[in-house]
Formats: C-alpha cells, structure tokens, sequence
C-alpha cells in the first residue's frame, strides 16, 4: 500500500491561496476516482476538489476556514501501489527552508520598556448562597433603597442600581444583592411565571463566501469615499408597460420585472456619461472606462451575496436582459454559476425586491465606481393638475466614488435614469 498526497490545486488567475469551507469526506472513508473531497474558495468562486485516485481517506490536512497556499498538501489517501510520495510543503516553502541560515538579518531587539504598576483591586465577594428576588417589580421611576456603602459600590463598579432588584425590606438592595447582581446570578425584576434570562452565546465562525463579502465591504468601504444620491422616480406609466407586455407575452418569453427596464436606462444613461462604466486602479491612478456597459446584479443566495454579471447588456434587449437575469440568480442559488460569470462587471445594480425600503445606502462593488440601489415601489398620493392622485413611485438610492464622479455628474445620471424610466417609450427609441 501507498500514499497519495493531493495538494491545494492552482485555479489560475493569480491566486495563491484559497479557504478550505468543506470537507465532504472524513478519515477512514472509501472514495472513488472523480469523487469529491473538499470544497474550496478563492476570491472568484468556490473550487470542488476531486479525487483522482480510488483510495482510503487517510489524513486530512488544515481546518475549515483556514487560508492554505496553493501547493499545501490538504489530503492524503491510502491507495494500492506506490503513490505518489510528495513532500507536504509547497515549492516556496521548501526552497525557503533551504536557503542559508546566515542570510538572516539579526536585529537588536530595544529594551522592553518598565512597565508601570497596575493600582490593586478589591475582589468583590461572593457569597455562598443567595436569596432569589420576589414580589412585584419596582415601579417606573422609583427610586432604589440602599444604603450609602451600597451606592458607592454600585457607583465604582459602574452599575444602575435602577436595575439590581433589592430582597431586603421595602426592596432595599443589600451587599448581597449587588453581588448576585454582578455574578449573573439575579433574576430580572419584571420576569414573569415561566420566564428566565437566556444567557447562550454561540460562536459562529465567519468562513467561506461571508468572509470574503466581509473582506471586499470593509475594503470598499475604507478605500472608497462614498457619496449616495438619493431620487424619486414615479414609475406609474412603466408599471403599465410591464403589465401590458407580461400579458401579451410569449411563452418562450420570461416573465418581467422592473429590473430589466432600469438596466435599459442605465445602458441608456452610461452612453451620456461613459465615465460611470469604469474601474479605478488607484494604486496606478489609472481609471479604465469601458465603451461596453457589464451590469453586475447583486443576487441573495443560500450562501451569501453574490454578484452576477450581464455582460454587453448595451447588445440585448429588454426581453434579453429579463432572460439573462434569470439565468444568472438561478445558477447563483443552486451553486452551478461558473466563476467568469461573477467577474468583470463595470457597474452594479443592487435590489432588495420588496424589501427594498424607503432609502438604502448601496457600498460601491471595487473596483467600479457607481452603484444604482433600487427601492421598492409604493403608492403614494401625489399632487397632479390641481389635486392628489394616487401614483406608484419608488427610490433610487446610488453611490458614487467620490474620487472619480462629482456630486453634479452622479445626480445628471441618475435623473438621466429617472426621465427615462417616467417616459417608458424612450427606452426604446433608437436615437
């Protein structure tokens, strides 16, 4: 009998290391040639590794949400025969490991500087048994009995006596109720027949694809100086398009939203201002404005927020847009997206559907440089030819790079987009 030893696979693109999310076998289980072992996530996409030799799971090398180099061996498998008898460090470690000793750099280390003495703290006591509060919570406002020694201690320890519920007479708090107060041990003063406090705590790790959404909002958001550009746009005569054409469609035809509608406003819109259909390297202070309009669509899934994009939505129509969509958030949720399909997007639409709220404050997808927020739509009464009317408005709420697009630019677009949207028959004229 041999080893085989399987290493974190290189996926391209420059990625040097991925996140091991899922093991789908444990030690001591048979697989089979092209079953899968584990599941693994680069900034693009989660990567399934497969196994390329029938074999005993023997080994299984790092833990879920642990950041592994490419070339790490992950797994080792018994198999018939030799194997194939790698080392399990990758080729940069190992040549790391062989390089000279005296190369190394000694430094000096400075003295650690005296530390300074902490001032002493007095235990507070615990005592041995304590009585549990009854009878009626203290009213609103009242204020708590206790004695002066009582009130200085709560005071020094940072406490509201208004909280601590007193067993003493008349609800006097004593020693004893402040510190079964502090250890945790006091019930609630208005917990009612049944009702205890639920002290769990669970600890989740943040793995896999909520960590990298973590990793690129906090980068976004510490790099890129926002500005949000709210606007109300009344879609009532686009409602009745929409209405109109799901009616009398075709059944080859997918069903349509109001998503499709405004992507062919901002296709529209980007041809006025190009500048909004950019990346922005700026580490290079290079920005790249693209004559194509790549429309990256915020999709929720199981897993996490992905973002999926129409590329060329400038070369498809409204029924294409509305196709293509589907087929992108339905390959999201079900895992089948492939990893090109998440990349390359040059603006971002985000949509809560509607959940969307009055006002969102959309985080800019890095490195574009706008992003259009859709808000859900509602009927509101509006002031039309000399009376209230009732007409279905909803928000845009957008962000802009605050480095690259000026306040001024980023509210033209947006009412491009809102003048568009109001006057639906101009989203199909060609000129």
């Amino acid at each position: 009998m041999g080893v085989y030893k399987i290493r974190m696979p290189d996926v391209g693109e420059g990625i040097t290391e991925a996140e091991i999310v899922e093991w789908n076998v444990k030690v001591g289980d048979v697989v089979k040639e092209d079953d899968v072992l584990a599941g693994v996530m680069t900034d693009k996409a989660t990567v399934e590794i497969p196994s390329p030799v029938d074999g005993t799971v023997k080994e299984l090398l790092g833990e879920i949400g642990e950041m592994t180099a490419v070339g790490t061996v992950i797994i080792s498998l018994e198999v018939e025969g030799e194997g194939n008898n790698i080392p399990d460090t990758p080729k940069a470690e190992e040549k790391a490991e062989e390089a000279p000793a005296a190369e190394a750099k000694v430094e000096t280390p400075e003295p650690a500087p005296t530390p300074k003495p902490e001032p002493k703290k007095t235990p507070v006591p615990k005592p041995a048994t304590v009585k549990r509060p009854s009878g009626a919570p203290r009213a609103e406002g009242e204020k708590p009995l206790a004695s002066p020694a009582v009130r200085k201690r709560a005071m020094d320890a940072g406490i509201k006596l208004q909280y601590v519920h007193g067993t003493g007479p008349a609800g006097r708090i004593s020693h004893e109720d402040l510190d079964a107060y502090i250890s945790g041990d006091s019930a609630p003063a208005a917990a009612g027949p049944g009702r205890r406090p639920n002290t769990d705590v669970e600890e989740i790790r943040v793995i896999g694809l909520r960590r990298k959404i973590a990793e690129r909002m906090q980068d976004a958001k510490r790099r890129i100086p926002h500005i949000t550009y709210v606007e109300e746009v009344d879609v009532t005569e686009l409602e009745s398009l929409r209405e109109h054409m799901n009616a009398s469609k075709r059944d080859d035809q997918p069903k349509l939203t109001i998503l499709p509608f405004i992507m062919l406003a901002m296709v529209k819109a980007l041809k006025d201002y190009p500048k909004l259909s950019s990346h922005y390297d700026d580490d290079a202070d290079v920005l790249y404005q693209y004559g194509a309009a790549h429309i990256g669509m915020a999709a929720q899934t199981p897993g996490g927020l992905m973002v999926p994009v129409i590329r060329h939505a400038e070369a498809l129509d409204v029924w294409g847009l509305a196709d293509e969509a589907k087929r992108l958030a339905g390959a999201a949720r079900d895992g089948s997206i492939k990893r090109e399909e998440l990349t390359g997007s040059t603006i971002t639409l985000s949509s809560l559907g509607r959940m969307g709220g009055i006002v969102s404050t959309p985080v800019i997808n890095s490195p574009e440089v706008a992003i259009v927020g859709v808000n859900k739509v509602a009927v509101r009464p509006v002031f039309q030819d000399g009376g209230f009317v009732p007409r279905k408005i909803m928000n845009l709420s957008s962000s802009f790079d605050h480095r690259i697009v000026d306040g001024w630019d980023a509210a033209e677009f947006i009412q491009r987009i809102r003048t568009l949207m109001e006057n639906p028959a101009t989203l199909f004229m060609e000129a």
